[in-house]
């Protein structure tokens, strides 16, 4: 069995495969987090993250308000 560092060069040197370096450290943090067992957590945090960002920041009071 590969380790990770290993399985990710292999995957980073595919044919054709076109890596920048901003996306590959992505790819590769999400693989460290999710070898540590801390993935969950982290997708929690990032979800409520991007509610805050995309939604709640555009209203005053931080309610978004409910369909009629």
């Amino acid at each position: 069995m590969l380790g990770i560092n290993a399985s990710s060069a292999l995957r980073l040197d595919l044919t054709g495969a076109r890596w920048g370096l901003q996306g590959a450290e992505a790819i590769l943090k999400l693989r460290a987090l999710r070898s540590n067992g801390d993935f969950e957590q982290y997708w929690t945090f990032h979800l409520n993250k991007e509610l805050h960002q995309v939604h709640e920041a555009r209203y005053a009071d931080t309610t978004i308000p409910t369909a009629a």
